[in-house]
């Protein structure tokens, strides 16, 4: 059986993060191989975008959503293909519906679902729903810059696109991200339990 590709989305601030690794490390403490991985990626692609979402060099927003592209296509092709071609879950923090929920604020949305649509399609999305004001909170106690995306105003036009999109993938699951980490995981885990061999 091929491996099972597992989707985290929600604003900066949300959670994700935390909640991916959470999973990764009880996936594997039950006994599966785990790739965990994220958009951006770390890699050349990936490093462009950051320096691009920093202010560093002054980015076109078509331009930086041809670039989320680019870099998913290596992320497909360099790390998430080989490894479910190994039966490994991977867990992604981040993927198309990111660029969707955020780049359609200054990119066309039938553009960007245009330049998408050939990318696999995860066997679950998550998607933490976290309050902006409380993302906000969290990200100033761990962040010292702020990044394009992560203004109060910006954040609930993004959080609107994501509720709009919860229908985009099959086996799209919204769980509230507005308490512990502990008890968000709680219900990834009962989510996840649904495709687990």
């Amino acid at each position: 059986m091929p491996g099972k590709m597992i989707v985290f989305e929600g604003l900066d601030g949300s959670g994700i993060s935390t909640q991916s690794g959470m999973l990764k490390n009880w996936l594997e403490s039950s006994g599966h191989n785990v790739l965990l991985t994220k958009e951006q990626t770390d890699g050349l692609i990936g490093g462009i975008i950051k320096s691009g979402l920093r202010g560093e060099w002054l980015v076109s927003p078509l331009a930086l959503q041809l670039l989320f592209a680019a870099d998913r296509a290596q992320h497909l092709e360099k790390e998430i293909e080989p490894a479910l071609a190994k039966e490994k879950y991977v867990v992604v923090d981040r993927y198309i519906l990111s660029s969707l929920a955020f780049g359609s604020l200054s990119v066309d949305a039938k553009f960007l679902r245009q330049i998408n649509a050939g990318f696999r399609k995860p066997d679950m999305t998550i998607f933490v729903d976290t309050a902006t004001d409380e993302c906000i909170r969290r990200m100033s106690m761990v962040r010292y810059h702020v990044e394009l995306f992560e203004k109060k105003e910006k954040l609930e036009d993004v959080r609107k696109n994501y509720l709009s999109l919860l229908g985009y993938f099959p086996n799209t699951i919204r769980i509230d991200g507005n308490r512990t980490k502990s008890e968000v995981f709680a219900d990834v885990k009962e989510a996840v339990l649904n495709i687990l061999e």
